[in-house]
């Protein structure tokens, strides 16, 4: 019982220092955690080769059941917060570090050694044993990196709402496949029984699911929530970290610089496909063309710093208001677009949500904003965006020339009887 106990709190030992090292990465670097990892690596290969306990399934190393586990898992969270680019450096480094770690014994076996005072002579031998060890647990690892990545991200289709299962079947897995190929090694090197390798296995379930609860307290609490997904065999890691990085670049340049919003390109291309959908299906789709009232006055009287600062809060109710059917384009200086699946009669409520939301938001409030909304919906007189763009448009203009701070769509919900008559037979 004590064994077991004290696995547990040199697992919470392990993991605690480790996470808060990364917690802390943009203040004292990476590097720190990364060289940490590598001296535990070290250590635990060595105690993985000669300390062991016994416990009611089996004989169980610390080294093993513990730190291996957590280092994978350590892994898993630098790839899971950073990227692909920046896992594969621990792990080339462990990989490189133990073979150059072998070389340099070979020449150093070749010295003439001197004895010590005390008349002891250094155990070359064991250094040979522990660098052979080392090299083949860190090509594992390497192996081991790979296949958790891999699993992750295949079961990130399935399990993306259940991070909990998502990572314990991940590293449970790894955990086996690492379990066999180390005992091997370590039976023929060391004359490891068989006992070790169960012991072994059922201590690093153990380890899987007590480390994957804390990872994912972790990045529940503590982690915040920028979601990093796949990356960079010419280099697995190479391949994830470009795929990566161009669906980052795809989404990054449809949106505008300042506010975020998908931009007028984005308007063109995406409003155009959503009027021949909707006008194919008969869903209906309305179009509400928002401007910011007197925004030039703002500019004038507080600068344009300011003038930004207006036009970011804005955007910031539009895509608080806007559902996730909807879109949120900025088209031009203060004027924005949203496509959305509403009926007009409906659309013209929500484009007064927004108005009021607008006057109520704190970031706004202090200049006195008001918007004005033209809304228009997709009906048999439209058969484009342009035809739907200029009526709403102009309802817009209906909006500013007639005292602004306000909306403005068909009269009486015509448009809106329109839009559903021109999808059905004419009636007798």
């Amino acid at each position: 019982m004590l064994n077991s106990v004290l696995l547990l709190a040199e697992a919470v030992v392990y993991f605690s220092v480790m996470v808060t090292l990364f917690r802390f990465r943009k203040r004292i670097g990476l590097g720190v955690f990364v060289c940490a990892l590598g001296v535990m690596h070290f250590l635990e290969t060595y105690l993985a080769s000669v300390f062991y306990v016994a416990l009611p399934f089996g004989m169980v190393s610390p080294g093993s059941a513990v730190m291996f586990s957590g280092k994978l898992v350590m892994l898993l969270l630098l790839y899971i917060k950073e990227d692909a680019a920046t896992v594969r450096q621990p792990i080339y480094g462990l990989l490189l570090g133990n073979a150059l770690m072998i070389g340099l014994v070979l020449l150093l076996r070749m010295h003439a050694i001197a004895p010590l005072p005390d008349g002891r002579s250094p155990d070359i031998g064991f250094i040979d044993e522990m660098g052979w060890l080392m090299v083949w647990g860190t090509t594992l690892l390497f192996v081991d990196a790979i296949l958790i990545i891999l699993l992750y991200e295949k079961l990130g289709r399935y399990l993306r709402q259940a991070q909990f299962a998502r990572v314990l079947i991940c590293v449970a897995c790894v955990l086996t496949f690492d379990q066999a190929g180390f005992f091997t090694a370590l039976h023929f090197v060391a004359g490891a029984p068989i006992a070790v390798f169960f012991g072994g296995w059922f201590a690093k379930m153990a380890a899987a699911l007590a480390f994957s609860a804390m990872l994912v307290a972790y990045l529940k609490w503590f982690e915040a929530r920028d979601i990093q997904v796949p990356r960079g065999l010419t280099d697995i890691f190479e391949t994830l970290t470009y795929r990566e990085r161009y669906e980052a670049l795809v989404e990054h340049v449809g949106r505008d610089g300042l506010t975020g919003l998908l931009h007028r390109g984005r308007f063109d291309s995406d409003g155009e496909a959503a009027v021949q959908a909707s006008l194919r299906t008969a869903r209906p789709l309305s179009l509400l063309i928002v401007d910011v009232d007197h925004f030039k006055s703002i500019n004038d009287r507080f600068g344009h710093a300011e003038g930004d600062k207006v036009l970011k809060a804005v955007a910031s109710v539009l895509g608080e208001a806007a559902s996730a059917q909807d879109q949120v384009f900025r088209i031009g200086g203060e004027e924005f677009a949203i496509l959305s699946s509403r009926p007009h009669s409906v659309a013209r409520l929500f484009g007064e949500s927004i108005r009021h939301a607008v006057k109520a938001s704190a970031a706004t409030s202090r200049f006195g904003v008001t918007v004005s909304a033209g809304v228009s919906t997709v009906s048999e007189t439209t058969h484009c965006l342009a035809d739907l763009f200029a009526l709403a448009d102009q309802r817009l203009y209906k909006a500013k020339s007639s005292g602004r701070d306000r909306v403005v769509g068909e009269p009486g919900g015509s448009e809106h009887e329109a839009a559903i008559s021109w999808t059905k037979p004419a009636q007798i």
